[in-house]
């Protein structure tokens, strides 16, 4: 199993390049389009669409957890249609979230402003409609990247390889990532890597669900020990406080067994 994650700036043809190496790969692609699909088949396309590549509020992030509900839930997403085999990923933090995984190649396609212009000038922009565009979508996928990971969208640290589109055509651009791609280095990674995708995912929409229910977004903890199995572990005041966490994940799909080890602490009377 191998993932290329592509990274791209407006008016690179970053999309392109990613769809002519899945082509010639014969791997799936995980757009925009494709990712918003299966959130809606996992029931998360309204947390998808509220994330979108997007900062939440000032507002939302201090006095509300649906950012963080959305995350999560776009975040298993992504670890979802990983587990479903060979695929390109384009963007929505996919390198930052696979890159723990040496089967994962991470492409950065980038370009001078004036030629990004150009390009968008040459689908039809009008040119300030065009400046406007880059600048905004640069802002809202770096400060995206900032607030979901705590990482600069612009560190080359996190990519394998960055593309400077200034002097490189797509065909060639495309080229180099394929012969990359198919290189005996790149085959010899490790590909076993589809049972911790399934954990991860199922973390994400077990922690989610505890959010949505009220619960903070450390305790309980949630840990999966294997497909399917969690365990709970953390402090609770009371009985409920520990039943109630189980019964909120007995509904998240995946989960087919809870340990739960959340310890009853009772207070005594009086605070002693």
């Amino acid at each position: 199993m191998y993932f290329i994650t592509l990274t791209r700036k407006m008016g690179t043809n970053g999309s392109e390049i990613a769809r002519r190496v899945a082509n010639q790969l014969q791997y799936s692609l995980y757009d925009t389009e494709a990712i918003e699909n299966t959130a809606r088949e996992m029931g998360f396309l309204e947390d998808v669409k509220e994330v979108d590549e997007k900062v939440p509020s000032l507002f939302e992030r201090l006095f509300s957890h649906r950012p963080e509900i959305h995350l999560d839930r776009l975040n298993s997403v992504i670890y979802e249609l990983a587990s479903r085999g060979n695929a390109v990923f384009l963007g929505r933090g996919s390198h930052i979230l696979l890159r723990a995984f040496k089967c994962a190649l991470h492409i950065r396609v980038t370009a001078s402003l004036e030629k990004r212009i150009q390009n968008l000038v040459e689908r039809g922009f009008n040119r300030e409609v065009a400046v406007k565009t880059i600048h905004r979508t640069d802002h809202e996928r770096g400060a995206f990247i900032k607030f979901a990971f705590g990482l600069d969208w612009d560190n080359p640290e996190l990519y394998d390889i960055v593309l400077n589109m200034d002097n490189l055509s797509v065909d060639l651009a495309t080229d180099a990532v394929l012969h990359i791609a198919r290189t005996e280095e790149i085959k010899a990674r490790s590909t076993d890597v589809m049972k911790s995708l399934k954990m991860m995912g199922l973390t994400k929409r077990a922690e989610a669900a505890l959010i949505e229910a009220g619960f903070s977004s450390t305790s309980p903890s949630v840990s999966v020990l294997e497909p399917g199995k969690i365990q709970l572990t953390g402090v609770a005041s009371d009985q409920s406080g520990k039943t109630k966490p189980e019964e909120i994940l007995k509904g998240v799909k995946g989960v087919e067994s809870i340990d739960n080890q959340i310890l009853v602490v009772r207070s005594s009377p009086g605070g002693r």
